[in-house]
């Protein structure tokens, strides 16, 4: 049975993170799901359920992720931690394509990150055009 996140915790997640997941920068305020909270070091490893080791995640990138804190960076096959959004800035290791439907990864942790949770997915890139037409996407990448 998953844990529950106490609502005052999730809401500090949720506030944090403005309302985007952390990993692909969707904006939960445009989707027909709520977003989950990741444990970003799983229990199982020694996380907790405290605030620094929770990260919003849409659907998709939570479950994708899992219990995974590594995966290989294709371009050079190595082994390497993935985006950590209580260590790494977002546009440290990813940018938007000038057209705003593409997340473009620029290093390893970025590389790996992007195969893993597979970023740029069909059905997500329509979603991003739509989004992109209307003038809410893609979000500011000045943050941590």
């Amino acid at each position: 049975m998953p844990r529950k996140v106490p609502p005052d915790l999730l809401h500090g997640v949720r506030n944090r993170a403005e309302n985007l997941c952390e990993y692909c920068h969707t904006s939960e305020r445009w989707q027909y799901v709520r977003f989950t909270v990741d444990h970003i070091v799983p229990l199982a490893d020694g996380g907790g359920d405290n605030f620094d080791n929770l990260a919003l995640a849409c659907f998709h990138c939570n479950r994708r992720k899992s219990t995974r804190q590594v995966a290989f960076d294709p371009q050079t096959g190595q082994e390497v931690e993935i985006f950590n959004p209580r260590v790494h800035r977002w546009s440290d290791h990813f940018k938007w394509s000038d057209d705003g439907l593409l997340i473009v990864p620029f290093t390893s942790i970025g590389r790996a990150t992007s195969s893993l949770l597979d970023l740029n997915r069909e059905r997500v890139l329509p979603i991003r055009g739509a989004d992109v037409l209307v003038g809410r996407h893609p979000p500011s990448t000045d943050r941590r």
